[in-house]
């Protein structure tokens, strides 16, 4: 079982562990992304650019960063449908699959408990999504990261394109900025 050090340990996420993860995305992204967002955005965003979409859950690639007490500390997955971000509340989603040998596997919901971040639980998380997608045979990742997020992903080798306004609620928006990545091939593939 892969774990970002000794004190965490990666499993599946499972629809028991739903109520956790509302708590977990919205603690996380209240604290972590308080120097990137306003308050309005971060509220604007819990209401639907965030939260936990049990399509990930059901498909059986969102996985779930225990700690030693086996609380719920992170989350992240992937994704072989078409949907890019978005929690269950995002009208804008398409569940269709993706062609592994043409399309790009979509990483997804990654956030982290304020308190154990910096800890190589999102890297952990994000190379355990990219192993299982890369075993599905896709060559090529994309996301759509949150501007705490574009750290994260471009020291593991993501390469952004312009940000974006996501339109939230009324007219407020957030920046997201689109990341791609290709997976490195092993000499013989």
């Amino acid at each position: 079982m892969e774990s970002a050090s000794n004190k965490y340990r990666l499993r599946e996420a499972t629809s028991a562990d739903v109520p956790a993860l509302r708590d977990l995305i919205a603690r996380s992204i209240r604290e972590l992304g308080v120097n990137d967002y306003s308050r309005e955005q971060i509220e604007g965003a819990l209401e639907g650019a965030f939260g936990v979409d049990t399509t990930l859950i059901r498909d059986q690639t969102y996985f779930v960063a225990v700690d030693g007490a086996g609380h719920i500390v992170g989350c992240g997955g992937w994704s072989k449908r078409r949907t890019l971000f978005g929690g269950d509340a995002r009208s804008e989603r398409d569940d269709s699959c993706l062609d592994p040998k043409v399309d790009a596997a979509k990483i997804r919901a990654f956030f982290v408990d304020p308190a154990h971040a910096r800890r190589g639980i999102g890297r952990a998380l994000l190379r355990r999504c990219e192993n299982e997608a890369a075993r599905m045979g896709f060559a090529r990742f994309e996301l759509m990261a949150t501007l705490p997020g574009v750290r994260l992903y471009a020291q593991c080798g993501y390469i952004a394109a312009d940000p974006i306004q996501h339109p939230l609620v009324g007219s407020i928006t957030i920046t997201f900025v689109p990341m791609t990545k290709r997976r490195a091939m092993a000499s013989g593939e």
